[in-house]
């Protein structure tokens, strides 16, 4: 199967092309946004592994969370694709995807949200325990026993965060991001067994469920309004 993934949910996106267990990743540029670049880099991809977008077998796109506009951008491409093409289309969670791209079996991701809060999960064998949230630091849900492999740049957003879960962690991948490779690579068997969603119902997992602070809020935390 050739399987085409979009990550956006965090600047730079990425593409990947899956080619029948091969796997060829690209990041978008720095300097433009992922809107401008996520298609033109799809298919300057797919040109390089000598293929066209009528020789796909399947769309993923990484849900999130993430940046709201940058979710919404591979999510509609990826829906616009599929539409066009007439290709089946699945959507991966990004945390699941890095639980997956850091290599252990019980991880914890915490991705920076922004606003003082990180996106947050904790993976054994590449399932979720108890759901995504989004949290201040000092709240994520710690995990019960020691052993884990913590990833992601929340740990380095928020050094309090780091400290409160050393007592859980032996591993620290503070550099791993969302990738359009590690999508493809959860979302190829899946497309392999025939799962598929109608792409009017794909939609981005937001998990906060607002932008940015007030002018109060900001004041509270000591900033300007």
């Amino acid at each position: 199967m050739n399987i085409l993934a979009l990550e956006t949910a965090t600047d730079p996106g990425s593409v990947a092309l899956w080619l029948d267990g091969e796997v060829l990743a690209r990041n978008c540029p720095d300097a433009l946004s992922n809107s401008e670049t996520l298609l033109p880099l799809a298919e300057s991809t797919l040109r390089e592994a000598g293929l066209g977008f009528a020789d796909l077998d399947g769309i993923a796109f990484g849900t999130g969370p993430g940046s709201f506009t940058g979710l919404r951008v591979a999510c509609g491409v990826a829906q616009g694709l599929a539409v066009a093409r007439d290709l089946p289309l699945l959507g991966v969670g990004t945390l699941a995807a890095m639980a997956l791209a850091s290599g252990g079996q019980r991880v914890i991701v915490a991705l920076d949200a922004r606003m003082g809060e990180v996106y947050f999960g904790a993976f054994e064998a590449g399932e979720v325990q108890g759901g995504i949230g989004v949290y201040p630091p000092a709240a994520v849900p710690l995990p019960t026993s020691s052993g884990w492999l913590a990833c992601g740049n929340g740990l380095a957003a928020y050094p309090e965060l780091r400290a409160l879960l050393s007592p859980f962690v032996d591993a620290w991948q503070v550099a791993l991001m969302p990738s359009a490779e590690a999508v493809v690579r959860l979302a190829a068997p899946r497309l392999e067994r025939g799962e598929r969603i109608d792409p009017a119902d794909a939609a981005p997992l937001y998990v906060r469920n607002k932008v940015a602070k007030t002018v109060a809020e900001r004041l509270a935390l000591g900033g300007k309004a």
